[in-house]
């Protein structure tokens, strides 16, 4: 089977799709073949040794989490599942990039008729990252919260989780996706120079109440000077900024479970949340996927199909 690989810490071109053997699923593990897997940002941090300390790596090391598949054959002790089912669901091994991939039973889920293999395979990292952090942030009815990135894969789905909080949501994005972020009920602003004072001129009383951060780069020193509580800040991405202020950094970690991708996928199933895929790639064209995802520009997910 083919296999997205690298042997080495680097750059876009260390990425390798390779022939390695199928896997043969073992008591409690499936095995599926992949329809969909999106690619991540946290994916290149891995990629690059950026996150060594954190999440090292072992050469040769695969990638991937979020898969939609239909499951090829079943382990010892696995009920629930057979063969021809179709699935949602995430691997913790980095391997989901790949035609095949084993999966343990209590991380899938039956794909729901009305969620596409595109949007069931990009579920996992992003919607687990966005449930946590508007979670962290406890929006309501009568508070207006701001999340950066706003049209990015996490992003979008914040916006949206936290809309059916009932909040007024401010969306800072390019122009270029304003009209999506309006059509999805939140008030785009445009990032940049002045920022501060174009929040204050969107919010109702003038005043933000809560911030999730999705992109970091002094996003938490805006927060904080717009007067958010630390309390009521989380970013995904600025650790040393979170460190400094006290906010919060809940993200996957604090989310990452087959009840909560079950949870996003039923709203999806039911039209009440949209999962917007910006690009797919096959699984040959890995490199090129990644090349688009770190321009940083792209609305929603960019996915491979194996």
């Amino acid at each position: 089977m083919k296999a997205v690989r690298f042997d080495e810490y680097g750059a876009i071109e260390v990425l390798r799709v390779v022939e390695v053997d199928r896997p043969v699923p073992g008591a409690g593990q499936v095995l599926v073949r992949v329809k969909a897997a999106s690619i991540n940002p946290g994916e290149v941090s891995i990629r690059t040794g950026v996150l060594h300390e954190k999440w090292p790596a072992t050469f040769p090391s695969g990638e991937g989490s979020d898969l939609a598949g239909i499951v090829e054959e079943v382990g010892a002790d696995v009920t629930g599942f057979s063969a021809g089912d179709e699935v949602i669901g995430f691997t913790d091994d980095r391997a989901s990039h790949a035609e095949f991939v084993l999966v343990e039973v209590a991380n899938l889920m039956p794909r729901p008729a009305n969620v596409s293999w595109e949007q069931g395979g990009s579920l996992y990292v992003a919607g687990t990252t966005a449930y946590a952090a508007v979670r962290a942030v406890a929006p309501g009815p009568g508070d207006t919260v701001v999340v950066s990135a706003a049209a990015g894969g996490v992003g979008t789905i914040a916006v949206q989780l936290a809309r059916r909080a009932g909040a007024t949501v401010i969306g800072l994005a390019s122009e270029a996706n304003h009209q999506w972020l309006t059509d999805h009920g939140a008030i785009p602003v445009a990032y940049g120079e002045g920022v501060a004072d174009r929040i204050r001129a969107a919010a109702p009383g003038g005043k933000a109440d809560a911030f999730v951060d999705a992109f970091g780069d002094g996003y938490v020193d805006l927060a904080i000077g717009l007067g958010v509580a630390p309390e009521r800040i989380d970013t995904i991405k600025d650790w040393d900024a979170a460190a400094k202020y006290g906010v919060k950094t809940d993200a996957n970690a604090e989310a990452a479970t087959a009840e909560v991708v079950a949870e996003l996928a039923a709203l999806v199933d039911k039209g009440e949340l949209e999962i917007p895929i910006a690009r797919t790639y096959p699984l040959d064209q890995v490199r090129d996927a990644f090349r688009e995802l770190e321009k940083r520009h792209t609305r929603g997910k960019i996915v491979l199909l194996p």
